[in-house]
């Protein structure tokens, strides 16, 4: 699977992701780096048929209201230290070869 990881997450995260045998880029390798407007995020996500994993509602709210990005996974951990998101992270990835969570993708998933 391939994944755009958004600022709002560790870059540290790529590559627990890269190891469960995704294909993964963060924000902070993009041209702009971690300064990518929600946007482009969504456009280079939405052409290069990556999801986009985020702990920002504002991608949620252009996925329900716009259909973009097109596949979008929103990780809601609440309060929680980047050690700490990145041990969930290991245990979830090294248990399977693909993410327990399924990202959203289809248009039935979609508020009207």
């Amino acid at each position: 699977m391939k994944f755009l990881v958004d600022a709002q997450l560790p870059a540290r995260l790529a590559p627990y992701l890269v190891d469960a045998g995704h294909d993964v880029v963060h924000t902070s390798e993009l041209p702009e780096g971690n300064r990518t407007t929600d946007a482009a995020i969504s456009a280079i996500a939405d052409r290069e048929g990556r999801v986009v994993v985020t702990k920002d509602r504002d991608f949620r709210d252009g996925y329900l209201l716009f259909g973009s990005p097109r596949r979008l996974l929103v990780v809601a951990t609440g309060n929680i230290t980047n050690t700490a998101l990145l041990a969930l992270s290991r245990a979830r990835t090294m248990r399977s070869s693909t993410l327990l969570m399924r990202p959203i993708s289809s248009s039935s998933d979609r508020m009207p």
